[in-house]
């Protein structure tokens, strides 16, 4: 289904996209509408389309580890968690994250988006947002009856209909759930009101990428490569491993982007670019790919002895992290609540795959409980955290790079009224260090940290391309996301004394008794946190002068037709998981370049 070697190399394309995943392969497909537009992607994984190891939901970091599914880059070691590296997997093959990702749809609330169009980029704002995230779309939802049952009600929610991309509630959802959102309201935090529509504070039930007939995983493979794939102006060649763009000798002056030179089968090789070179390699990957094309700090090349072509010192800086830890709680065994704990036991786990060739089982459930609380809505210490916060920023105005200061003075608004502390209800074991009983069953929150002051980097640190560049997410540089993060698992850890809950469960399995004050909370999250695997911001768009790497069109400063789309170029970072978020910024992009956008 996807190109040969011959039909690429050494060919020309009207635009190539480095890049297969969310962003890259939703782009290729818009761009490649007009049947007189030639579009070429290059992807570093393989095709992987139909492995039910990537369709089947509930498979929750399955591939994780797994060199044919997973990228598994890894951080430089971090001493503020303990000398210790971290993580960063990422989807290797078409569609990317969405791939291997957890499946959920979630939106960002409004004015986080439009803070965007705050920070210099006009025409990057919910309202439009809304309009393109609808194109990606085709929402289902739940019978009349599941509704009933569950109190849903979506008189007030408005979704994308007609998109390519299934989005829908999956098949089996536990009443259970039902029990951990009633705890949640009863514990002080109200419904969201249209969290599909910017008005995310609160809690609710969210949709996943999932297709209700089949049961399986909906990604961009499915959405925006397999119904197009015969296109014969689309061709999508993987295991096309991008080194580096090679800019035009005829031109003076601006960088012009003329070729991309990628690795195939242990061969080196050159596509021509008739009018544009996208990048869409993701936050850890597309800097990279910057710095090895000359395009990046001045300095950072000179050690690489890589000659400056652009002198860009933003890109690779401004690198922003969501963490998680999880607190789970024992469930007493009278309770029905069906949770992924019994896939432990093989004869179970083997059970529940054959059930779901039949559309049912445990394979055939979704994380779908998420709440979102302001700070000042989960801890007293609110306003003293904010207050030290804001004094700590003006006293150090002067020593930030450029552009910080005003990131900060809106995360100290969103300090105040945003919902940043985000908690996931998930049906099982999830948590460390304790392991779980055998035949014991589970409910755990997910309590993840969205609005984060540290900044970290990412650069290459070789010119070879098959070297990672070194990650360095510098985790709590601003002690202010370790104060908010005890905050949240202090809150998290209350909801067991909160009815329903109260009555569901024995015993605190993590952190556990051992873990009790301030102190004890902060060693524990620095000893067992990981990512949520939502990086961003590593090639910022914002001015040149505050550290911006790419304009509002996505034009990279200094060059004349080189472009990023991917979750790399969000100026500051919000309050969602960014799945749904790739694809918007995928689908303005490709009108942006179509020239049909108007701000």
């Amino acid at each position: 289904m996807t190109a040969t070697i011959d039909n690429v190399k050494d060919k020309s394309f009207d635009y190539i996209i480095c890049g297969g995943g969310t962003a890259g392969l939703t782009l290729g497909a818009r761009l490649s509408e007009d049947p007189d537009t030639s579009v070429l992607i290059l992807e570093a994984g393989a095709e992987n389309i139909g492995d039910m190891a990537i369709l089947r939901p509930a498979s929750y970091g399955s591939h994780f580890g797994k060199s044919e599914y997973s990228w598994n880059h890894e951080t430089i070691k971090q001493k503020s968690t303990g000398d210790v590296s971290h993580f960063w997997q990422r989807g290797k093959g078409l569609g990317g994250s969405s791939a291997i990702n957890f499946l959920c749809w979630i939106k960002p609330p409004g004015k986080e988006i439009d803070d965007f169009e705050r920070l210099g980029n006009p025409g990057w704002n919910w309202k439009n947002y809304e309009k393109y995230i609808h194109r990606t779309e085709k929402f289902t939802p739940p019978s009349e009856e599941v509704q009933r049952t569950l109190k849903m009600n979506f008189d007030n929610w408005s979704l994308g209909t007609d998109g390519p991309l299934g989005v829908a509630y999956p098949f089996s959802i536990d009443e259970g759930e039902l029990e951990v959102q009633q705890t949640v309201l009863n514990a002080g935090i109200p419904m969201a009101p249209r969290p599909m529509n910017g008005e995310t504070a609160g809690t609710y039930f969210a949709p996943c990428t999932y297709d209700l007939k089949t049961h399986t995983r909906t990604y961009a493979a499915t959405a925006f490569y397999l119904p197009n794939k015969d296109r014969p102006n689309f061709k999508v060649l993987v295991s096309a491993h991008v080194n580096r763009v090679i800019h035009s000798s005829d031109h003076d002056g601006e960088f012009t982007a003329e070729a991309v030179e990628f690795e195939h089968n242990g061969q080196v090789y050159v596509a021509r670019a008739n009018k544009e070179i996208v990048l869409s390699a993701g936050t850890l990957k597309t800097p990279q790919i910057l710095e090895l094309s000359g395009i990046g700090n001045s300095t950072v090349l000179r050690k690489l002895g890589i000659p400056t072509k652009v002198d860009l010192p933003g890109v690779g800086n401004n690198v922003q992290e969501h963490t998680l830890v999880a607190v789970s709680f024992e469930l007493k065994d009278d309770v029905k609540f069906e949770t992924l704990d019994v896939l432990a036991d093989p004869e179970v786990l083997n059970k529940h795959l054959g059930l779901h060739t039949t559309g049912a089982g445990l394979f055939t459930s979704g994380i779908i409980g998420f709440t979102f609380a302001t700070l000042g809505q989960i801890s007293p210490k609110a306003d003293e955290i904010i207050k030290a916060t804001e004094e700590k920023i003006l006293k150090n105005a002067n020593n930030y790079p450029p552009g910080a200061l005003e990131q900060y003075k809106i995360l100290l608004e969103r300090l105040r009224d945003g919902p940043g502390c985000e908690f996931i209800s998930f049906p099982g074991m999830c948590s460390r260090p304790n392991p779980p009983k055998e035949g014991k069953r589970y409910i755990s929150f997910y309590v993840a940290l969205n609005y984060t002051f540290s900044r970290g980097t990412i650069h290459a640190v070789s010119k070879d391309p098959a070297v990672d560049p070194e990650l360095d997410p510098r985790y709590f540089e601003e002690e202010v996301d370790l104060l908010v993060w005890v905050e949240m698992v202090k809150f998290a850890r209350s909801l067991r004394n909160v009815s329903p809950l109260k009555e569901m469960t024995t015993e605190e399995l993590n952190p556990g008794p051992d873990v009790q004050t301030d102190e004890e909370i902060a060693a524990w999250i620095k000893k067992i946190m990981t990512t949520t695997w939502h990086t961003a911001s590593s090639c910022s768009m914002l001015p040149k002068a505050n550290g911006g790497v790419v304009d509002p069109e996505l034009k990279v400063y200094g060059t004349k037709n080189l472009r990023v789309a991917d979750l790399s170029v969000v100026p500051l970072h919000f309050a969602a998981h960014p799945q749904a978020t790739v694809y918007a910024i995928a689908e303005q992009a490709a009108d942006i370049i179509r020239g049909r956008f108007r701000p």
